[in-house]
């Protein structure tokens, strides 16, 4: 510079130091604006220039340039939300979630007042949910008409008057922090402080109220400014209208913001379930619930940080405008975070909670069953408090289906009557429930004695462990359709202490039972389901002491064999033919037998007749025996299966029933007989030979068949002793040579199983085997019903 250069710049400076800084600011020369500017010119007067290279903070979040964005990005993070990601990250190890722990504990301080926070969640509750709507609708189409609220607002006004005052600062404090760009953490630690001395599910919903006033305040203006003057020019302060005109790249923002929310709900939710946790039934011991109490405060921090984040969201939103939150990466990242780390300790905590329910409902299962034990215990004046432990404990006003109607009835039908307790699974066999039916039915004709005088209630039970299925429900659904008694009208009814005590005190595995309730309600039958096939209604009223009785009138007899199965058989024993009774499944033997007993009938002239009465198991192999005796003409037989299944159910059923009362083959010969008669049928073909009601041979193909084949050995004995007392005697002999194996099945849904049997050949105790067996029945039980 030269001398004249430099007496201009002298004369310059001096001029411009005796200016005010405002008239420094008007009259700077361009260049100095530009590479010099005071504070006041950034604000006021900027150039263009100056707008990328030296931006002021309030420039930077409201008239940012494009290339501003380009050259100097770095300046962005000079912003509250930046300032709380940055913050937020250094929050998340380990190390510092435990120093976060020790913090926390150091403020909670509680004073053991108890503050019912379930009303108030729910206030919140709708709050956030109706906001999230809004908030997605607005993303997705733009602005919304507003909606009609049906909150009850009055019902919350009183209760609320109480934490008022620690709900107002709370809310101040995540406001003022929000603009301010303050720590995240130690916002948290102040909203803590504040609440020391509440319990900690108090803790979340009080700072959940705090937010929801502010986040519903924001969201009621969007809802409502494009129909109310007042919302719009509120609006118009907050940016909404331009915010909402945006609301297309905003979105993604959104959802982030509405996820968290929706993780915040969803784990105080679950903690305010660990505070109503019936203590009568848990205690803090439990490892579930001790494991949860662990957790619960590191989910009440992160939840109440979480709010301060979605505060700060918002906030940030209506100050720096949508430009911001289109041009930012980083936001939708951190509330993802957060909402990952609380679902996380969600899952942890969900676990104990079902934990925690397991336990309790283990514990009311086990009071509920002592209550039914005791129950039964008890004398009553009539059945309905009995019954309404069964079926209805819910206090179910129609608990019961009407089967001719099929209307729902209330349980007061069943007063004072005798109630037959129809206990199965979802696979009743249709010849089993079509006999029972015909057996009740023929109970209901008009004028019969005993009409109205007992009633059905069949109580279906599924095994609770199952999961319910439409298949199932359809299966119910049908069953009850065909049945014409009483049924429950929803499985939900049947609790699993009932099915507990169905299981354990009546033996019930998955074969129908008949349990019988006197008017009273007490069980004077565990199981009348085997004096039901043997006796019919005749066994009415079903007790023990009734089913003595009824032994004490029955004889080995062919009547009792085939009783109220067919009406032919019954009138050839009136006409004293003799009749053979014979089953299998082996079409040789069959037709030897057949032949050969005709042989020896028409030799002896006696009048005789053969009927084919299969076999217990191996439907469809009787059914192809039943089909080649028919067309070969080998013998008369039942074509209707059904009444097969009947006649081998009745023969178990008498079996079963004198098992129950405690008879044995060495003092009961006709048990001797019935067990003699089921073993042979699982050991081969069999036959009962009588003349009329008279029965004189009871053998294994082994020994009958030999019997009529050596017909010429003993022909000469019928002329003096008869024919039947000839044929039995010789049939012993081959016996005693030749005695087959004996054996029983029970099923292992039966019930209550012997522990030994005696064998009713030669009474000794049977051998006791664990046998599997497949018959390849197309009705066999579904063992998951």
């Amino acid at each position: 510079m030269n001398t004249a250069e430099k007496a201009m710049a002298e004369q310059l400076a001096s001029k411009l130091s005796n200016l005010t800084p405002t008239q420094q600011v008007i009259n700077q020369p361009p260049t100095q604006q530009v590479y010099n500017p005071t504070p006041t010119q950034q604000v006021y007067n900027p150039t263009p220039t100056q707008q990328v290279i030296y931006p002021t903070p309030i420039q930077q979040a409201i008239n940012q340039t494009p290339m501003q964005q380009v050259l100097k990005p770095e300046l962005l993070t000079n912003n509250p939300l930046h300032q709380l990601i940055r913050r937020d990250r250094g929050m998340m190890t380990m190390s510092d979630d435990n120093m976060m722990v020790k913090q926390i504990h150091a403020t909670h301080a509680p004073d053991g007042r108890e503050f019912d926070v379930r009303p108030l969640f729910q206030l919140v509750e709708g709050i956030l949910n109706r906001a999230t709507l809004v908030a997605e609708i607005s993303a997705a189409q733009g602005p919304i008409e507003a909606s009609e609220d049906g909150t009850h607002q009055g019902t919350f006004i009183s209760w609320l008057e109480s934490p008022s005052f620690t709900i107002d600062p709370i809310s101040c404090e995540i406001a003022s922090k929000s603009y301010g760009g303050g720590d995240a953490h130690a916002t948290t630690l102040f909203i803590f402080n504040q609440l020391s001395t509440y319990s900690w599910d108090a803790k979340l919903v009080l700072t959940l109220t705090a937010f929801a006033v502010n986040y519903g305040k924001f969201w009621l203006l969007a809802q409502n400014y494009s129909s109310n003057q007042l919302a719009k020019s509120m609006a118009i302060l907050k940016q909404l209208p331009l915010i909402l005109e945006h609301s297309g790249p905003l979105k993604p923002r959104f959802d982030a913001l509405n996820n968290l929310i929706k993780a915040m709900m969803d784990v105080s939710w679950c903690i305010i379930q660990f505070k109503e946790l019936p203590l009568k039934y848990i205690s803090q011991d439990v490892p579930a619930l001790a494991t949860a109490m662990t957790h619960i405060p590191t989910a009440v921090y992160w939840t109440i940080r979480s709010v301060v984040a979605c505060a700060t969201q918002i906030t940030t939103l209506t100050s720096m405008g949508h430009e911001y939150w289109i041009s930012a990466t980083n936001e939708a990242w951190e509330l993802s975070t957060l909402a990952h780390k609380i679902n996380s300790i969600l899952d942890l905590l969900k676990k104990q909670l079902d934990l925690c329910h397991q336990y309790i409902d283990e514990k009311l299962d086990a009071e509920t069953f002592q209550k039914l034990q005791n129950l039964f215990q008890s004398v009553h004046i009539d059945n309905m408090m009995i019954l309404r432990a069964l079926i209805c404990p819910k206090d179910d006003v129609l608990p019961l289906l009407e089967g001719s109607t099929k209307r729902r009835v209330n349980i007061d039908v069943l007063r004072r009557k005798n109630v037959l307790l129809l206990i199965s699974g979802l696979s009743i066999p249709h010849d089993e429930l079509s006999i029972l039916e015909q057996i009740y039915n023929e109970s209901r004709v008009s004028g019969n004695r005993m009409e109205n005088q007992y009633e059905v209630v069949w109580i279906p039970v599924v095994d609770p462990s199952v999961v319910w299925t439409d298949a199932m429900q359809n299966r119910f659904e049908t069953l009850q359709a065909t049945m014409t008694w009483y049924s429950v009208y929803t499985l939900k009814q049947i609790n699993k202490a009932v099915i507990r005590f169905i299981k354990e005190v009546w033996h019930f595995r998955n074969k129908p039972i008949l349990v019988v309730l006197d008017p009273q309600g007490k069980v004077v039958s565990p199981n009348a389901i085997h004096m039901m096939w043997i006796w019919g209604s005749n066994a009415f009223p079903f007790t023990s002491l009734r089913e003595e009785a009824l032994w004490r009138e029955e004889t080995w007899k062919l009547e009792l064999l085939v009783d109220g199965i067919d009406p032919t058989i019954l009138n050839w024993v009136k006409e004293g033919k003799f009749i053979y009774l014979y089953g299998g499944t082996d079409m040789d033997w069959i037709r030897k037998f057949t032949t050969t007993a005709k042989t020896v009938a028409s030799a002896a002239r006696i009048p005789l007749e053969l009927v084919y009465v299969g076999k217990s198991n191996k439907r469809e192999q009787v059914r192809k025996c039943t089909t080649a005796i028919t067309v070969e003409k080998l013998s008369y037989c039942w074509q209707d299966l059904a009444m097969v299944w009947f006649f081998w159910t009745r023969l178990e059923s008498m079996m079963f029933s004198k098992i129950q009362l405690g008879m044995t083959v060495d003092v009961d010969p006709m048990l001797r007989e019935i067990k003699k008669l089921i073993s042979y049928d699982k050991e081969g073909g069999w036959a009962v030979l009588s003349k009329g009601s008279f029965v004189f041979v009871n053998g294994h193909s082994i020994t009958v068949l030999p019997t009529f084949i050596q017909y010429n050995s003993w022909k000469d004995d019928v002329p003096p002793k008869g024919f039947e007392i000839a044929c039995a005697d010789y049939h012993n002999k081959l016996r005693s040579d030749s005695q087959p194996c004996s054996r029983f099945e029970f099923p292992s849904d039966f019930g209550k199983i012997p522990d030994n049997i005696k064998c009713p050949e030669c009474l000794r105790i049977m051998e006791k085997y664990i046998t599997f067996g497949c018959c390849h029945d197309e009705d066999a039980f579904n063992v998951l019903y």
